[in-house]
């Protein structure tokens, strides 16, 4: 049985009462690498480990004789603010719950799209459904042939196999709280 890095630091990142973000900032990473290696998904060098390990500060002897009870590893069931993963770009940000949605039927994020933002002009498409709810802003969804300028309150929900297309209309951030299935990203 191998040792979870993940769990580990994780557990010591919380324990000092550090976000994601901020052990990142501290170690001159980005948010992704941390979420990725408390994941699994991203298995560090030592020299990696290490640099991000000064950012607690704790030594790689004691992080490695610290004891991670088994109840480190079950997955998450609630995610502070901080802990949303950034996977978007640009204009526009999508932040993820969760950070390994391998086996995962579902992909939940907040969207913040900024003013003029759009995901280009080749339509996205992928297998599975797609629904949104537009909580501020105004939003300029695209599905197939179909198109609709969406405000506060409004949704969407589609087969994602169509061609689609998001854009904000106006001078104002629109914020989404959005569902795929499969994850798609």
């Amino acid at each position: 049985m191998g040792l979870n890095i993940g769990a580990r630091l994780k557990a010591v990142r919380q324990s000092n009462g550090l976000s994601q973000r901020q052990l990142a900032k501290r170690a001159g990473v980005t948010n992704a690498t941390i979420s990725l290696i408390e994941s699994n998904r991203l298995n560090p060098s030592v020299g990696s480990l290490k640099r991000v390990l000064d950012g607690v500060p704790i030594s790689l002897a004691d992080f490695f004789a610290l004891e991670v009870g088994e109840e480190d590893s079950r997955p998450p069931v609630f995610f502070t603010a901080n802990e949303l993963v950034e996977i978007g770009r640009g204009g526009i940000s999508y932040r993820q719950v969760g950070a390994d949605l391998t086996g995962k039927a579902l992909q939940m994020m907040s969207e913040r799209y900024a003013p003029g933002a759009d995901t280009g002009r080749i339509p996205l498409r992928h297998e599975g459904e797609e629904a949104g709810l537009i909580l501020s802003g105004r939003l300029e969804v695209t599905v197939g042939d179909q198109m609709q300028i969406l405000g506060p309150g409004d949704a969407y929900a589609f087969d994602s196999s169509q061609p689609h297309r998001f854009r904000t209309v106006g001078d104002e951030d629109c914020v989404v709280v959005s569902a795929c299935t499969p994850p798609s990203f």
